[in-house]
């Protein structure tokens, strides 16, 4: 019988439910746990990826509550992050879920071009709160992640994901696409947010460009020189949801992007995306959120400077206009653009005097 593959799948919001996965994705994951000792008594989907091809299920079984994961990536992408679960679980003892083996030792089940496995489901787990302790406790966790996962070295037949050395290029790439929007918002010059984009964008391109400089002039380069194993891995997609409290300490889940980096991409990512929550960027908040990571995995002077170029970098902006990129007149007609562009420039106008009130922090380390 010919295998089928599994393909990203469209949601018709009038007759699917919020989590749906089509019949010959379920049909394949019961297959797929045949090939476990577990009896399962529920399979319940709590997340998809219907436009990549990945869902998440939770099982009730003999052996407890588990979470049935098919991953949307390359197999020999899984297998990288698979590895990295696997590494620091039995290898550093850290805060993320066992995974479950097959019944004949291995850690997952090709099937329909995809990886699935099997991983402890923990509870339980709850957010931590949305003020400074919990951004703090989000920090430490992240701080302690990236500690523990120095030292992996991925299974042979895994494809290295590696961000490491690749700073420059997307710096480089948010630098030119703020002369599409440039572009695009001339070429739909009639619609209603286009002036309001143009009468920003220089400002913003400026700030990329001013940002590449100093990362080119910075230690960015020799830092790098140490490899990908020695910086250990990001997790790429960490915040509110992905580390949680659980009864004994922080627990960090959904590993599945994983890849090696410089470590304070994913605390930039983390207090930018939280400063862009709070509306201002808030230098207790800031120097709190630097501060806990630190305790956790300790930050040289010269990474504190590539944190601080990274913070620099227009990421919010770029993270949500880009979108004009793909579809202009939907993106350029609708009211909330106008008022997301303005949302995007006050809180920037907050960050450059936080940004220089600590950028001496470190000096000497800290």
């Amino acid at each position: 019988m010919e295998e089928v593959f599994i393909e990203p799948w469209e949601v018709d919001e009038t007759i699917h439910e919020e989590f749906y996965v089509p019949d010959y994705i379920t049909q394949i994951g019961y297959k797929v746990l045949e090939q476990y000792d577990l009896s399962v008594k529920s399979m319940v989907v709590v997340t998809t990826k219907a436009d990549k091809g990945g869902a998440i299920w939770k099982l009730e079984t003999n052996a407890g509550p588990k979470s049935f994961k098919l991953l949307h990536r390359r197999p020999t992408r899984s297998l990288f992050s698979l590895g990295a679960q696997e590494y620091l679980v039995d290898v550093q003892k850290a805060k993320v879920p066992p995974i479950i083996k097959t019944k004949d030792g291995q850690n997952y089940v090709e099937a329909g071009g995809k990886l699935w496995f099997v991983a402890e489901w923990i509870e339980p787990l709850f957010p931590v709160t949305k003020d400074l302790e919990g951004a703090k406790q989000l920090c430490h966790a992240l701080g302690e992640f990236h500690r523990l996962s120095k030292g992996y070295v991925p299974p042979e037949q895994a494809e290295t994901a590696s961000r490491l050395y690749k700073w420059p290029k997307s710096y480089e790439k948010i630098v030119n696409k703020m002369d599409w929007f440039r572009t695009i918002a001339n070429a739909y010059n009639d619609l209603p947010a286009s002036s309001h984009l143009l009468n920003v964008v220089d400002t913003f391109e400026t700030q990329a460009i001013n940002s590449l400089d100093r990362l080119q002039q910075s230690q960015y380069y020799n830092l790098v020189q140490s490899g990908n194993e020695s910086w250990g891995l990001v997790h790429q997609d960490y915040g509110w949801s992905n580390g949680q409290m659980g009864a004994d300490g922080m627990w960090i889940i959904d590993l599945d992007g994983v890849a090696y980096d410089l470590p304070i991409r994913d605390l930039r990512k983390l207090i930018s995306g939280t400063m862009a929550d709070l509306l201002r960027w808030d230098t207790t908040w800031v120097r709190e959120m630097i501060r806990a990571y630190h305790e956790a995995n300790p930050i040289s002077p010269e990474l504190y400077e590539v944190l601080l170029i990274d913070l620099s970098l227009p990421t919010e902006f770029y993270k949500n206009i880009k979108e004009v990129v793909y579809e202009p007149e939907l993106f350029l007609n609708d009211p909330a653009t106008v008022a997301l562009i303005q949302t995007i420039v006050d809180t920037d106008q907050s960050k450059w005097p936080v940004l220089e009130e600590i950028k001496d922090d470190w000096k000497g380390g800290n």
